[in-house]
């Protein structure tokens, strides 16, 4: 770091004045990363303890092309390093099921087409759950109860109220709980909460993200595998609590992303990738005050692809949301355009640019305050990394210490998240009282939350 040659000696000395400060009520009021509480046992400790040497049995649960897929077999390839074992996979379609055999050496015995059977395996110490989202809440709350961590994937669950009830079953059970955000396990993210903490850019005002793509034949429109048959996949178990019960869908079986029944679209997807992390960076995770989110869907890129329905979710997203302590947070979603100009957290006094992976980060000041705050970079920072994140669950079910992506953050970020989709889809900004758990519209009248049944197409 160098001093401005056009400083004064006045302000030099200001700045010097303002850094001893600073440094002094840091090292006074130095605050955990997340304020929230360590983890308690507030019931029976499982038999399944494990000890700070121990292996760590892990089972899969969804195995499809993608992040099912990537779990299992890079566990297994990490297996030695973390001193881990699969032992145990299930998926509802047969061919994943043979798959899960081939590449994580289990048996037969070893692989399930029903959780709850693999789950009566007290052997079993942690679950990964990588289903399709409406059966993240059951399988995540099944889980804990049967005395086993739990490392679900994103989004925390479909709707919020069933968010809740994972979150009490945490609370309840004391059991390690991860959501699959692999970004909060970057170093970036860490260090602009240490930085914030630290008044480096004074009070904290907004926070803007952005995860674009674009496809010539549409987001989400994966192969279809021709065994993708009623045969070879247990449908009814397949479509959980949804309330839309249609006939067997090798369509919506593969890219049930774009169905609004099995996942809110780009809120669902994209948006958590960057909501944890804007939200982790603040150093205190809130609740949101109020939601506000507009979506649309004007490209219809779907109809490029020969024999696919057009979609139910849209194709673009934007969404605002304020917190009580006066933060904002934008975050803006494509399928359709994937120019992203990047990720930023704007101070009264300086901003944070940040490397799309948690790389990186440049300490801009804001000019009236640069006699104050020096221009500083951090290169070279652990970018975000889905072994690292598994890590992260691994030591911490070993620790009993909060993971990167735990339950206050998830809960936090799915409130975000439901209360857009509430916001785009009834056309309206959504209010929200932490202490109630309930949802207002401007004029105060409390609205219930979108679940399955609350609209046609859910």
């Amino acid at each position: 770091m160098e001093n401005k040659p056009n400083a004064s000696a006045a302000g030099l000395q200001r700045r010097d004045f303002i850094k001893k400060t600073a440094t002094a009520a840091a090292a006074v009021a130095a605050v955990p990363l997340l304020r929230t509480p360590v983890y308690g046992q507030t019931t029976a400790p499982s038999a399944n303890v494990v000890g700070a040497n121990d292996r760590i049995n892990v089972a899969v649960i969804g195995i499809g092309f993608g992040i099912g897929k990537d779990h299992l077999k890079g566990i297994h390839a990490k297996a030695n390093d973390n001193n881990t074992k699969i032992i145990a996979a299930c998926d509802l379609f047969n061919k994943r099921r043979k798959y899960a055999m081939d590449t994580a050496e289990l048996t037969e015995g070893q692989t399930y087409d029903d959780y709850r059977k693999m789950l009566e395996n007290k052997d079993i110490h942690a679950v990964v759950c990588a289903t399709h989202d409406p059966l993240h809440a059951q399988i995540s709350i099944d889980t804990m109860e049967s005395g086993k961590h739990i490392y679900c994937e994103k989004p925390m669950t479909r709707y919020l109220d069933e968010a809740f009830k994972v979150y009490d079953v945490v609370k309840k059970t004391g059991k390690i709980y991860q959501v699959g955000s692999q970004g909060t396990s970057a170093e970036g993210w860490h260090k602009c909460a240490e930085l914030i903490k630290g008044g480096k850019i004074g009070t904290l005002v907004w926070g803007q993200g952005f995860y674009c793509r674009n496809s010539v034949g549409g987001e989400w429109n994966y192969m279809i595998e021709p065994e993708s048959t009623a045969e070879n996949i247990k449908w009814e178990p397949w479509l959980g609590p949804v309330k839309k019960r249609v006939p067997f869908s090798a369509e919506h079986f593969h890219r049930w992303r774009k169905y609004f029944p099995y996942c809110s679209g780009l809120l669902g997807d994209l948006v958590p990738h960057r909501l944890h992390p804007l939200m982790l960076a603040s150093g205190n995770p809130e609740f949101p005050k109020r939601v506000v989110s507009v979506a649309t869907q004007n490209v219809f890129a779907d109809k490029n692809t020969p024999d696919t329905p057009v979609r139910d979710v849209p194709e673009h997203v934007q969404l605002m949301a304020e917190f009580p302590s006066g933060y904002m947070i934008s975050v803006t979603c494509s399928t359709v355009n994937a120019k992203s100009p990047g990720f930023a957290i704007y101070g009264h006094k300086a901003t944070m640019n940040i490397g799309s992976s948690g790389e990186r980060i440049e300490l801009v000041p804001e000019k009236d305050f640069a006699d104050e705050i020096d221009p500083e970079t951090f290169a070279g920072l652990k970018p975000e990394d889905i072994r690292m994140h598994e890590k992260n669950w691994f030591d911490c079910i070993r620790t009993n210490k909060m993971p990167n992506a735990n339950i206050e953050l998830a809960i936090r970020v799915q409130t975000v998240i439901s209360l857009a989709e509430m916001s785009d889809r009834l056309k309206m900004a959504c209010l929200f009282d932490e202490k109630t758990r309930k949802i207002t519209d401007a004029a105060g009248k409390e609205i219930a939350p979108i679940t399955y049944g609350t609209l046609p197409l859910s």
